[in-house]
């Protein structure tokens, strides 16, 4: 009986256990926090990861620095290898590099720095580095810069197709240059889409703008624009075909299509036709000022014929 009793007791005693939550290790803020960077340049996305350092009243950068000294390999950061990745081709101080993950180190020095991208990006550290493994190093002249306390990655300033990758520590900062070829990597990706989804609106629509916005191909941007239009008549279609009316000197056929485009639009409206209605309407009056001398040489000519 008291071994029946005993057994019922443990058994009670560990399914009330059972019950209770088990205790999580409690987070703590680390030494060198983790970061992470993400920016579009054009139609490529780079995000990077890595750990900021901070300097704690120590030395870094100079000859005998406890912290990333002159001529010695750094992992550009702290923890794991900074890990750089990029969603298509781009050159990486003037060299090309594919698409992919990179381990991004650094050689630092007073002259000028050597940057490095790493083909093998999951390493603790340097300790694993070969330079054999490299895809791409690019010579960069340090400049002065205000002053950081913690260790700090950005990619400033942006444009289309042009970005700096820079690393800012103390008072200095290394601009690396990136760059990608836009324009070839959307008409390609657009060419794609349209040859497969050729009865698509917003594909032919898109692809017609992206052509109207670079002044590019506008024969074609005008078929395509008049395809979309055939498939479904809206609003954005209308406005495009007018712009690229517009744009080819064919300012008289423009107008009358711009001003479908407000009927069309007005008859469902939507947050395009809300956001871009004035400015329709301001372009089919700078339109109709640019059409009417040509209009009135036209109708004077007609009278001398006649004469």
């Amino acid at each position: 009986m008291k071994k029946y009793l005993l057994s019922m007791s443990l058994a009670a005693l560990m399914a009330t256990s059972a019950l209770v939550p088990r205790a999580t290790a409690q987070r703590v803020p680390q030494a060198s926090p983790a970061a992470t960077v993400i920016q579009t340049v054009g139609v490529t996305d780079f995000t990077i990861q890595y750990s900021r350092p901070f300097l704690k009243g120590r030395k870094v950068f100079a000859n005998e620095s406890a912290l990333a000294p002159y001529d010695q390999l750094w992992r550009t950061g702290a923890n794991m290898a900074t890990l750089f990745e990029a969603s298509t081709e781009f050159t990486f101080g003037g060299k090309k590099v594919p698409a992919g993950k990179y381990a991004l180190f650094s050689i630092p020095n007073g002259a000028a720095w050597t940057v490095i991208l790493n083909k093998n990006y999951n390493q603790g550290g340097s300790d694993n580095y070969k330079e054999s493994e490299d895809v791409a190093r690019a010579t960069v002249v340090p400049t002065s810069n205000e002053f950081n306390e913690a260790f700090k990655i950005e990619i400033v300033p942006v444009t289309d197709s042009t970005a700096f990758l820079n690393l800012s520590w103390s008072s200095v900062n290394v601009p690396v240059p990136l760059a990608v070829s836009t324009e070839s990597l959307t008409l390609t990706a657009l060419n794609k889409a349209v040859a497969e989804k050729p009865e698509d609106v917003a594909t032919l629509q898109s692809t017609a703008g992206y052509l109207l916005s670079k002044g590019k191909d506008l024969q074609v941007a005008l078929s395509l624009a008049d395809k979309a239009i055939g498939l479904k008549e809206s609003f954005g279609a209308l406005w495009t075909k007018a712009q690229i009316l517009n744009k080819l000197g064919k300012t008289a056929e423009a107008i009358p299509v711009a001003q479908k485009a407000l009927t069309v639009g007005a008859a469902a409206p939507d947050g395009a036709y809300n956001f871009y209605k004035p400015q329709v309407e301001k372009a089919i009056s700078e339109m109709q000022a640019k059409a009417a001398p040509v209009k009135e040489a036209a109708a004077t000519a007609v009278k001398k014929k006649k004469k």
